[in-house]
C-alpha cells in the first residue's frame, strides 16, 4: 500500500490537487476555456429548458461531460508532450483519439439539447 495521507487530510489534499488541475486547464488550454464559457452560458438555459429533473440532468450533465472529456484529453496530451517533441505514430494516435473523444462528447451534447428543445417547441 502506498504511504500518504488518509481520512479527511486525503480528501483536502485531493481537492487541492483538483484545484491545481482546474488552474492548469484554465491557464494552458484554450479549448477548456472556451468550453467552460459555453457551460456557464448554457447552464442556466438548461435549467430553464428542462421541464423536469431528468431533462435538466441530461442537459447539464451533457455539458459537464464535455468538460470531463476535455480535461482527460488535455492530461493525455500533456503526458504525450512530456515524453518528447519527436513525432511518433503512437503519440499522434493518442492525441487524435483524445480529440475524437471530445468530439463525441460535443455531439452527444448537441443531440441531447436538440431533442429536448424539439420536444419543447415542436
Amino acid at each position: 500500500m502506498k504511504p500518504g495521507a488518509t481520512g479527511l487530510k486525503r480528501v483536502v489534499d485531493a481537492a487541492g490537487y483538483s484545484m491545481l488541475g482546474f488552474q492548469a486547464a484554465w491557464r494552458h488550454e484554450a479549448a477548456f476555456r472556451q468550453e467552460l464559457m459555453l457551460v456557464l452560458i448554457l447552464f442556466p438555459a438548461g435549467v430553464w429548458l428542462g421541464q423536469n429533473g431528468v431533462e435538466r440532468a441530461l442537459l447539464i450533465g451533457s455539458l459537464l461531460l464535455v468538460l470531463v472529456v476535455e480535461l482527460l484529453n488535455s492530461a493525455l496530451e500533456a503526458v504525450v508532450d512530456r515524453i518528447g517533441p519527436e513525432r511518433h505514430p503512437l503519440s499522434g494516435r493518442a492525441k487524435d483519439l483524445g480529440s475524437a473523444a471530445v468530439l463525441v462528447a460535443l455531439i452527444n451534447t448537441v443531440l441531447i439539447w436538440s431533442w429536448i428543445a424539439w420536444e419543447r417547441w415542436a
